[in-house]
């Protein structure tokens, strides 16, 4: 079960229609991916990394995609997606 953090529940809506894509990811964290339009008809964007136990890894929401379909802004987010997942774990490096 996914623990949704602040982010996904700021960007939800139930009375809007959206497309989704999840997929399992190396490390066995699950990427997240919904898409949909906005009352105005925005493209909006949600894109949530979470660990195997359910927990938020990153969640970010893009509230307009200005000048991209659903269908863009879903493959732009899948791209995003992994590429924070990647960048999450990576060990943060000191200046000296």
């Amino acid at each position: 079960m996914r623990h949704r953090g602040a982010t996904f529940w700021a960007w939800a809506d139930p009375a809007l229609q959206h497309h989704s894509h999840e997929e399992e990811l190396e490390d066995g964290a699950r990427l997240d991916i919904q898409v949909r339009l906005s009352r105005t008809g925005d493209t909006q964007l949600f894109i949530g990394i979470y660990e195997r136990s359910g927990l938020a890894r990153v969640e970010e929401a893009y509230a307009k995609r200005p000048g991209e379909s659903v269908t863009r802004a879903m493959a732009w987010g899948a791209g995003r997606g992994r590429a924070l997942a990647v960048s999450a774990l990576e060990p943060k490096q000191h200046m000296s």
